[in-house]
């Protein structure tokens, strides 16, 4: 199973703040894990040309379901390849709040994305009432079928993230115990049910995501069916998330081995 540390810089960074993905790249040139960083639209091309030839690869951190058209403010998924870049986060918690986005546009999005040759990460996640309530996988399994069922593509190549919008950007992290059972929830439930029809799930990368920092990222990546993060505000230092990739890339297998 492969590994990937994601960084979403959210609404964050300037021109200047581009010294910091040279550094990364220059401290971590030949990392075990995939490593990926989304910049706002601002950034993507110039991050793009940055990181070329590197091991950085570069995303989005939404599209639209259309290519083209009167969209004021959107960008669509071709555009981001044309950007340079090779992967797109969609459904975050911050998207569905803010944007009022559904189970039905993130599903509309996340088929153009795929259509347009883009590795799609899939964010799911509980409010705090909802887990609370004992509704923390009811909820996580609803968007995921709801995301994922009767795809044109097969879902093996996706990746899901797991955030409980509870611990986006709040320093709170749930137990080990709690990020284990909802990971290996997402586990069984992409490779069962209706949504086995869409591939096996054998390869759909898992990431935990909410306050993952340099402190905890040993002990989360120690559990089973996490194959990585998906990292806010520690991604924008390349001191951070170079200690987090460090991390991650200490759980893979040497390639020099036998």
């Amino acid at each position: 199973m492969r590994k990937i540390a994601a960084g979403n810089w959210k609404m964050n960074g300037t021109a200047e703040d581009l010294d910091e993905i040279r550094k990364l790249i220059a401290a971590h040139p030949k990392p075990r894990c995939e490593m990926l960083i989304c910049p706002p639209a601002t950034l993507l091309s110039r991050l793009a040309d940055v990181a070329a030839g590197s091991a950085l690869m570069v995303g989005g951190q939404d599209c639209h379901p259309r290519l083209s058209g009167a969209h004021t403010g959107d960008i669509s998924a071709q555009m981001l390849r044309d950007a340079g870049a090779t992967h797109v986060i969609l459904g975050h918690s911050e998207r569905r709040q803010d944007h009022r986005e559904t189970d039905a546009m993130i599903r509309a999005k996340l088929e153009t994305a795929l259509d347009q040759k883009l590795v799609a990460i899939l964010c799911v996640g509980e409010t705090l009432a909802e887990r609370e309530a004992g509704k923390t996988l009811a909820v996580v399994g609803e968007q995921i079928r709801a995301g994922l069922q009767n795809l044109s593509y097969t879902i093996d190549s996706l990746i899901i993230a797991y955030e409980p919008v509870w611990a986006i950007g709040s320093g709170l992290t749930p137990t080990l115990e709690e990020i284990a059972e909802v990971h290996a929830f997402l586990r069984q439930t992409i490779r069962s049910g209706p949504l086995s029809s869409n591939g096996s799930g054998a390869g759909v990368a898992l990431l935990y995501g909410g306050s993952v920092k340099p402190s905890n990222a040993d002990a989360i990546f120690a559990l089973p069916d996490v194959n990585g993060a998906l990292v806010g505000g520690a991604s924008l230092r390349a001191s951070d998330f170079g200690a987090i990739v460090q991390s991650l890339s200490a759980s893979c297998p040497d390639p020099t081995m036998p």
